[in-house]
């Protein structure tokens, strides 16, 4: 198995980057990931008023995998996260949803306890390991880590986890993958600015797959296929999530448009990732069930 250290990252994604390693379709690769504040929170007397704010949302790679072209859909399976001893949470002035109800930032260090984080003395909550950082260059312009897209990036999906799949759309030649930013948990919508931030480990598969379109990525678990999508407010992300599901959908079903809609609107859920990224980020999640009665 292939190996990456996190000393390989970088802060954009960019389709200018030079690869420092290369891959090939079906290969598996274990790679290293620093917390998002690039671990410069590690001890007590750290604080957020002194680290380098330049250092936040690394992203290990970038990888170039063989025989990825424009067009062509990178998929990749997380068949691994495994966490580091403690992990860090932080809000305050201007920071999330309740930015305006404080002075100054504060953090906290979560130590991990097996599948359990440990909050306070008397409150702690089961692990529920994710990426929050996945995605490939761009097409045009680089993207800040801390912003998702159609490249994927900050997305901060919660159900990006352990035998998860994500499916981003490929750009550029080789793809340019990269990811961080693990969360050993995290609730939807991340109000706070943070989940519990933590370096990482992570076992991934990659599988290039040739002639199936996406503009946008997708999210698959054993149990449900999720349309992700990213814009300025909420309600766009929204209605492309939903419309990416339905276009997705409607040749593969064999429904008229207007049954695929009032099946869509019966028994799928439109969600929210993230609410605290430059840009917003929501999911249209269906259970398979239902794709697997229509193929």
């Amino acid at each position: 198995m292939l190996h990456l250290s996190a000393d390989n990252h970088f802060f954009a994604f960019s389709k200018d980057h030079v690869p420092v390693l290369r891959i090939n379709s079906s290969d598996r690769v274990r790679i290293q990931t620093m917390d998002c504040f690039s671990n410069q929170i590690r001890r007590e007397e750290d604080t957020l008023e002194t680290i380098d704010w330049e250092r936040v949302n690394p992203a290990t790679g970038p990888i170039f995998i063989e025989d990825a072209q424009p067009g062509d859909v990178l998929k990749v399976t997380i068949e691994k996260i495994d966490v580091g001893p403690v992990g860090v949470m932080a809000t305050g002035e201007g920071m999330g949803v309740f930015g305006s109800y404080f002075k100054g930032m504060s953090k906290r260090l979560i130590p991990i306890e097996g599948e359990w984080a440990v909050f306070n003395e008397r409150l702690r909550f089961r692990l529920n390991k994710m990426i929050g950082v996945i995605g490939v260059a761009p097409s045009k312009d680089p993207v800040n880590c801390g912003t998702p897209g159609s490249h994927g990036g900050n997305m901060d999906t919660k159900l990006i986890g352990e035998g998860s799949s994500v499916l981003l759309p490929v750009f550029t030649q080789g793809a340019l993958f990269g990811t961080g930013d693990v969360h050993a948990a995290m609730g939807d919508g991340e109000v706070g600015v943070t989940g519990v931030e933590i370096d990482a480990l992570l076992t991934l598969n990659f599988e290039v797959i040739k002639g199936m379109q996406l503009n946008n990525p997708m999210v698959e678990t054993r149990d449900v296929l999720s349309c992700i999508a990213s814009a300025e407010n909420l309600e766009e992300a929204a209605l492309q999530a939903a419309r990416d599901m339905y276009a997705f959908l409607l040749d593969k079903t064999g429904l008229a448009g207007e049954d695929l809609a009032m099946l869509l609107s019966a028994v799928g859920d439109l969600q929210v990732s993230q609410i605290v990224d430059p840009l917003k980020t929501a999911r249209f999640t269906l259970d398979k069930q239902w794709i697997e009665a229509l193929s």
